[in-house]
């Protein structure tokens, strides 16, 4: 599994063949939006900044949408969606929260999250999280210091950030960093990771670079 950071909360997933995209940037959206193909799209939140699946299909190939709470399963991939909360550009705003199970590890993008905390109905079926991406940016969704005390209670093995730079506060990665006491970590431009990988890992922060 490749998993690559497009900026904002755009997130790019390959596992072979199969290309996810999460929360892609429309082109309606005054940030940039990247172009590739994927196969599948995760939305979290119906907003310019977050639902442009239009941006990942390549000629005739549509990519499946999947856009709220539900079950899911495309090409092997067994996806489960939650309902949460967003504030996003100051509106109460649905955010689903999305639990894949890909290339053997279970992920889980939290998206725009806004809440105190995860409903008692994800945290029955969050658990045994390998790779948690969790929003840091403040602004109606969490900041810094919650995005870190929730990804902690998760205990998932791997922490990917997402929501900052182009969006949210302008330090909230070095605050991140600091909360979570790494800062020392260097942000790599992709991460490459098979199961095997994941063992013995525990809240390890990885930091994507951004390709926007």
């Amino acid at each position: 599994m490749i998993i690559s950071y497009e900026g904002a909360e755009s997130v790019k997933i390959t596992h072979g063949d199969f290309t996810v995209s999460l929360n892609p940037v429309s082109k309606n959206s005054k940030l940039k939006a990247s172009s590739f193909g994927a196969d599948l799209c995760l939305i979290t939140v119906n907003h310019p900044d977050m639902n442009g699946s239009e941006t990942v299909a390549r000629g005739e190939k549509e990519p499946f949408v999947i856009s709220g709470p539900g079950e899911y399963e495309v090409d092997g991939s067994f996806i489960e969606g939650f309902t949460s909360r967003t504030n996003y550009d100051g509106k109460s705003r649905i955010n689903t929260i999305y639990k894949m199970e890909i290339d053997g590890m279970t992920v889980v993008y939290l998206g725009a999250f806004g809440d105190e905390d995860l409903s008692s109905e994800a945290k029955e079926d969050i658990d045994d999280v390998d790779v948690l991406f969790v929003p840091i940016g403040g602004e109606g969704v969490l900041d810094a210091q919650a995005a870190y005390k929730l990804a902690v209670r998760r205990e998932p093995k791997i922490i990917i950030p997402i929501h900052y730079g182009s969006i949210g506060s302008k330090d909230a990665l070095k605050a991140f960093l600091e909360e979570c006491g790494a800062e020392d970590v260097k942000p790599v431009d992709k991460l490459t990771i098979k199961q095997k990988d994941i063992a013995g890992k525990q809240g390890e922060i990885v930091v994507l670079k951004s390709s926007n």
